[in-house]
């Protein structure tokens, strides 16, 4: 039988609580071991994980390694037609076993990005209802509120819950009348009713799970995350009425951060950054458009704005006048009053400004300001024509252009016209991936490598390198908070060394660890596999 290399490195940090190395214990035996997707091994388990488990009978009889599985689950994930076929694929397998979907994922991630990510998942997300299957998460109903407390309790003690991802939903009247759909057929619920619901949440995951961190969108995480949909609607993310909103009343009581908001800011900053590097141009000297005000682009907005004061002696009131927000009735105007977001409000014009200037439709905006930046979070497709393009190009040697909307269906423009339209000189990173685009002889990566390692380089990182990246942002937060007091967590290393083995020790690696059989009485809900699944009994309030 083959061999099964297990994670037996040594640590001096592997007493952490979040420690990834060493052995796991585990309480469940026989099918129940081979039905938690956290701690199942499949025909990887060794002979004597097998023996103590109660596995024989249950498996066929070859060890395998986790390499062959991760063969085996790419020969089938490949004979999987279209891409919503192969995702649905993935959750599948997820469902099944999470070490081996992530290492799936790991070892082919630029091929399958598009696949676990926009624009398939954006798609799944629609189609919920229909490729649903198992549940996942915490679904809150609003109108069943006092149970809020009592559901979120199911998911075990404040050390199971590190992480909560949120999402409310958004409404769609076609889904309301898809006869399969899962979420609840009312309208819309908003006004004070909605934030009572928001605040019961909140103040329920705070007391059950006090150190857990609150993230306000949707994605997929890790086993000691909590996913959560309130409202139980077919959709991704907190909508432009609540987002800001929602984040400014907590973002002071509580550790919580938003990703269209503030995660999409920050990433689009380092892009324009590395932009500027090429292009020769400082951040304080620069003119944007962005082109979709909602909470996305004002998150944007508000990233570049700070930058620019930080970087420069401008007072934040005067970074903005470096930005141009444009929605759908035009430039922002101050004029818009009580229309304006409290997002916009900061990035409104004077109406005196724009006295006798066309001010309604983009192209006229970009003769008018002649920006570096062009950037699209818009969801209209296209939007940027070839002649707003080329108007760019005019005044500008290397125009930065960020189409960012999601799906690829909604992009406001093809990173290969884009290339064509400015003859090969427009920076490209987009909210989706594209591959790379060949112009006369030359081959541009879009949002690939960084581009401080050449001019026809991407301008974000290539995906592949995020897990080392990551290291290295965590390490410099780590620094930072323990700079101005505001770390938490005790006996931080101060040697960069030991620093990065303190952070990769407790970074989650899809490796299988040796299991430790430990009695059920007094075993923690990770190692009964009840972390994460709800629906055990436990004492509520």
């Amino acid at each position: 039988m083959a061999g099964r290399p297990s994670d037996s490195r040594s640590t001096k940090f592997s007493h952490l609580p979040l420690s990834t190395s060493g052995p796991e214990p585990c309480a469940l035996t026989g099918s129940a071991l081979l039905q938690s997707s956290y701690h199942n091994k499949g025909s990887a388990f060794p002979a004597e994980e097998r023996e103590v488990f109660k596995l024989y009978g249950l498996l066929p009889p070859n060890v395998q390694t986790l390499d062959e599985q991760v063969q085996r689950a790419y020969q089938q994930y490949s004979s999987r037609t279209g891409a919503l076929a192969k995702n649905t694929f993935m959750t599948s397998m997820k469902e099944q076993n999470q070490v081996l979907y992530y290492k799936l994922i790991q070892d082919n991630l630029r091929e399958m990005f598009s696949i676990i990510y926009t624009p398939t998942e954006g798609d799944a997300i629609q189609n919920f209802s229909r490729i649903f299957r198992k549940p996942e998460g915490c679904f809150l109903n609003i109108f069943d509120k006092d149970r809020v407390y009592d559901n979120l309790a199911q998911w075990g003690s404040a050390d199971d819950i590190d992480y909560i991802v949120v999402t409310d939903g958004e409404e769609n009247h076609e889904l309301l009348n898809d006869e399969l759909y899962l979420g609840i057929r009312r309208p819309r619920v908003r006004g004070q009713e909605y934030d009572e619901f928001v605040d019961d949440f909140v103040q329920s995951a705070r007391k059950l799970y006090p150190e857990a961190y609150i993230h306000l969108y949707g994605c997929w995480c890790h086993p000691k995350s909590l996913i959560l949909v309130a409202d139980a609607r077919d959709s991704e993310d907190f909508g432009l009425a609540n987002a800001r909103r929602i984040l400014d009343k907590y973002s002071q009581q509580i550790p919580c951060f938003n990703d269209d908001v503030q995660g999409t800011g920050c990433i689009t900053l380092a892009a324009i950054m590395a932009g500027l590097h090429v292009s020769n141009l400082e951040l304080k000297d620069i003119r944007m458009i962005i082109f979709g005000a909602g909470s996305a682009g004002t998150g944007i907005a508000d990233q570049v704005r700070d930058a620019i004061a930080t970087e420069s002696s401008k007072s934040e009131e005067e970074a903005a006048r470096q930005i141009w927000c444009v929605d759908k009735p035009g430039l922002l105007l101050r004029s818009r009053g009580e229309y304006l977001s409290a997002g916009q409000h900061p990035f409104a014009r004077d109406d005196s400004e724009w006295q006798g200037k066309e001010h309604k439709d983009l192209l006229s905006i970009v003769k008018e300001v002649k920006p570096h930046v062009l950037i699209g979070t818009s969801t209209k497709p296209k939007a940027f024509t070839e002649d707003i393009v080329k108007e760019m190009a005019k005044h500008v040697d290397r125009p930065i252009i960020l189409p960012l909307s999601n799906p690829t269906r909604l992009h406001e423009a093809d990173p290969k016209d884009l290339i064509e339209w400015t003859e090969g000189k427009a920076l490209i990173a987009t909210g989706s991936p594209f591959p790379p685009v060949k112009y006369k002889g030359k081959e541009y990566e879009i949002a690939q490598a960084p581009a401080l390692k050449g001019p026809n380089k991407g301008l974000v990182p290539d995906v592949t390198n995020v897990r080392e990246i990551s290291v290295q942002v965590a390490k410099a937060v780590i620094k930072k908070a323990v700079e101005e007091g505001l770390a938490t967590q005790k006996e931080i290393p101060e040697e960069d060394e030991e620093l990065d083995e303190w952070v990769r020790e407790q970074m989650w690696e899809p490796k299988y660890r040796p299991l430790v059989k430990v009695d059920r009485e007094g075993a923690t809900s990770m190692a009964k596999g009840e972390a994460g699944i709800g629906g055990t009994k436990r004492e509520a309030r």
